[in-house]
């Protein structure tokens, strides 16, 4: 089959290539999926689990990509839940081989049911994104009707999806980004938004809630803004900066079907939109991948067009 594989940690997105690669096989609890889309996020490059196994073995040249959604062509022995030929979307394992290949073997658990109303390059915009944002706002972060919420990266593929649950869910939005990004921000739900490089963002006030994706020196004035009994939750690794009277919290994001069935099913209501910044083909993604031109949303390869 074909993929798209990383051997060489040092030479990032530059030393990725479009390789054969043996097929998948079921294990035990797996199913192997034809993949028709693949979402990438680029920092994946830097995650240990790219390149090593669970007790630290090299595992190049490993095939990057988590996130897809395609059709079930086989069942891993004891698998049960899913069918030959049904449409679904979902997250593979950190450690394994992943979805920027024309197959994939994941854990059926990992996977929900895609609707035939949904396209497949949709549905592979979904799982990072969308469990990143409900897991951060309601699992980590306790949202409640009638909050505050600061949302860094507001038109991002992250944080786009976060202003869109938290308004749903009846909370008051402050986005934040750079110039380019306000109206972006705003139309994605954002109440009031914050350019970074040339507004305080002091000025805002007090908040219950900060989602942060971005770090460093932003990450600790935003810790400072959360008021007592508030939480700064971070997805960019252990939090540097803890709120004086509040909560902390960094985590990983993990599968959950049931959540998966929830996000999609927004998306299907038309009350969620994913954040699609470029859509590529499989021959043309090391090219995309390795592009300079700055875009705000989730990056698609289309394996099958």
């Amino acid at each position: 089959m074909k993929a798209i594989i990383a051997t060489d940690e040092a030479d990032g997105t530059a030393g990725m290539t479009l390789a054969e690669r043996p097929q998948p096989r079921p294990a035990i609890n797996d199913v192997v999926v034809e993949v028709h889309a693949s979402g990438f996020v680029p920092t994946e490059l830097t995650w240990p689990s790219t390149w090593i196994d669970r007790i630290n073995r090299k595992r190049t040249p490993s095939i990057p990509g988590h996130e897809f959604a395609g059709v079930v062509t086989a069942l891993g022995y004891g698998t049960t839940g899913l069918s030959v030929g049904q449409r679904v979307f979902g997250l593979t394992d950190w450690y394994r081989d992943g979805t920027l290949a024309e197959y994939v073997a994941v854990e059926a658990r990992n996977l929900a049911p895609l609707m035939g109303d949904v396209r497949f390059t949709v549905g592979a915009s979904v799982p990072i994104s969308g469990l990143t944002a409900w897991q951060g706002l309601f699992q980590h972060g306790r949202l409640k009707a009638g909050q505050s919420v600061l949302v860094h990266g507001a038109a991002g593929a992250v944080g786009s999806i976060v202003t869109q649950l938290a308004r749903e869910f009846g909370a008051y939005v402050i986005g934040t980004g750079r110039a380019a990004d306000r109206q972006k921000s705003l139309e994605f739900g954002a109440n009031e938004f914050v350019d970074l490089a040339n507004d305080r963002l002091e000025d805002i006030g007090s908040v219950d809630l900060v989602f942060d994706v971005i770090g460093g020196e932003i990450q600790k004035r935003s810790a400072r803004l959360v008021r007592a009994g508030g939480t700064l939750v971070s997805v960019v690794g252990p939090v540097e900066a803890r709120p004086a009277d509040g909560l902390a919290v960094d985590f990983v994001v993990e599968s959950d079907r049931a959540q998966l069935c929830e996000i999609v099913q927004r998306v299907r209501d038309r009350r969620l939109r994913t954040n699609i910044g470029n859509i590529s083909t499989l021959d043309n993604a090391v090219a995309v991948l390795n592009s300079t031109e700055r875009r705000t949303g989730k990056t698609i390869i289309n394996i099958r067009p």
